[in-house]
């Protein structure tokens, strides 16, 4: 064929042959190689315009992954959302030391060949008797898997990155004007005139279906999403190597019955696996089964009527997930909640009374000074009075006449003045530490913020899509 094809190259029938191949190859996914449209580029992202490669980025994963406890390995190669997670600070990570590097080229900063490897020298693990060994070098860096420039790469990054931050961590120093006005604020006491409407000291009549009905216009009951959810699974110990292949061949073959139209609890049955189904599952009303974790939550929300999952590894076994039916959310029926709808109205009807009420010893405070069945309180910003109450104690400037809004009540106010606080040398010390902290830290953050700007992150979706997604 190949042969007929040399020697006919121009001929009419060659060039449809040809043709013919071609579009096969584009079928088959290899349109890049037969158009020279190949690459070697595999680049996962830039950062600042730097490649990071996808190798650096299994490099990294590799050595979090190795550096974490069995069961937290698990978690993440069970769990697709914490996979998901895992994957995702993996990128972050790696950026956030690329913008180091790269701002500390900008700025001029060097690591010397000669830091790095007395640094080497001075690492306890390489050393024998209190001196740097070879032999302990390339042994750890053996069993480590690591090489000498990634041991050396490390040691530079910790270094750029500490000359980086340097000026970031670096404590500073409070005024003692701010820390005292931190320290009067927090402290203070008020001293406050209130008095209490009760919602409960009103009486309401009994509502017509009328006015019932259309209260209920303004206030409707939703009935939250239900789905009814059913799901087998194959016990298996996932971390026994010759358990989870046996397993898993009995989990591929369970799965191409129910594929082929068996039912969950027929081939549940016929495997030797457990059924189970819930019915009417919401997302606040979750059954008692620790199959029900967030992840799977999420998954069985996202998914649609009458479909059943691919196969999926838990930490318990292997799961297939089926949604049987799906009642979407919806107004609850008047009649239903006729009896709620009641109570509502006349606590409803309650407010409004008390509201009324509320306005005319607000109304009469501003023209006389006078509040009727007051209480005087002196008031912290966290004690003496109902929370509702002390924000607005110290949200309003002293002199200021109010009403406040709670749950069962409406408070008149009246903030009569403000003493600052005795001096207390030990808080006062506590504080200035605890605002010295919070400076560092919104420095640090805009330090960040600027970095991300300087250096965005650009992430290559299609090497992204292909080896980690």
């Amino acid at each position: 064929m190949l042969e007929y094809l040399r020697n006919a190259a121009d001929k009419p029938v060659a060039k449809i042959l040809m043709g013919i191949l071609i579009f096969s190859f584009v079928g088959w996914g290899v349109a890049e190689w037969v158009f020279g449209l190949t690459s070697s580029d595999t680049t996962l992202m830039r950062v600042g315009g730097e490649k990071v490669s996808i190798q650096q980025y299994t490099n990294m994963k590799s050595n979090e992954l190795s550096g974490m406890a069995r069961e937290e390995q698990r978690k993440i190669y069970t769990d697709p959302t914490a996979m998901s997670a895992f994957q995702d600070g993996v990128i972050k990570r790696i950026a956030s030391i690329k913008r180091t590097e790269l701002h500390a080229r900008d700025l001029g900063y060097v690591v010397s060949d000669h830091l790095v490897a007395n640094e080497i020298r001075e690492i306890p693990q390489f050393q024998e008797k209190g001196k740097f060994s070879p032999a302990a070098f390339d042994v750890v860096l053996r069993n480590s898997g690591l090489t000498e420039s990634d041991v050396a790469n490390d040691i530079r990054m910790k270094k750029l990155n500490a000359m980086v931050q340097l000026p970031i961590d670096t404590e500073i120093k409070t005024p003692h004007f701010a820390v005292l006005a931190a320290y009067n604020a927090r402290n203070a006491v008020r001293t406050i005139d209130m008095a209490t409407v009760k919602f409960s000291d009103f009486e309401s009549k009994k509502p017509t279906d009328e006015e019932l009905r259309e209260f209920y216009k303004q206030n409707p009951h939703r009935v939250a999403e239900t789905r009814d959810v059913s799901y087998v699974i194959l016990p298996t110990e996932m971390d026994k190597p010759d358990e989870y292949e046996k397993n898993l061949k009995v989990a591929q073959k369970m799965e191409d019955d129910i594929i082929g139209g068996e039912s969950l609890a027929t081939a549940a049955k016929a495997h030797n696996a457990k059924f189970h189904k819930y019915e009417k599952v919401t997302a606040q009303k979750i059954p008692d089964d620790k199959f029900f974790d967030n992840a799977m939550i999420a998954r069985v929300f996202d998914m649609d009527e009458g479909v059943e999952s691919e196969m999926i590894e838990t930490h318990d076994g292997f799961v297939i997930v089926r949604i049987d039916k799906i009642v979407p959310e919806h107004n609850a029926d008047f009649d239903s909640v006729k009896k709620e709808l009641t109570t509502e109205w006349a606590r409803a009807e309650q407010r409004k009374s008390a509201y009324v009420r509320a306005n005319e010893l607000l109304v009469d405070l501003n023209k006389t000074g006078k509040l009727a069945n007051k209480k005087t309180l002196s008031v912290s910003r966290t004690d003496g009075a109902p929370i509702s109450v002390l924000a607005a104690a110290f949200r309003n400037e002293v002199g200021k006449n109010t009403i406040v809004d709670d749950a069962d009540a409406f408070y008149v106010l009246h903030i009569e003045n403000e003493k600052s606080p005795s001096k207390d040398d030990k808080k006062m010390e506590s504080l200035n530490t605890e605002v010295s902290k919070m400076g560092v830290e919104h420095i640090r953050a805009d330090f960040n913020a600027y970095l991300e700007r300087e250096y965005p992150l650009k992430i290559n979706e299609k090497t992204y899509n292909r080896f980690v997604k």
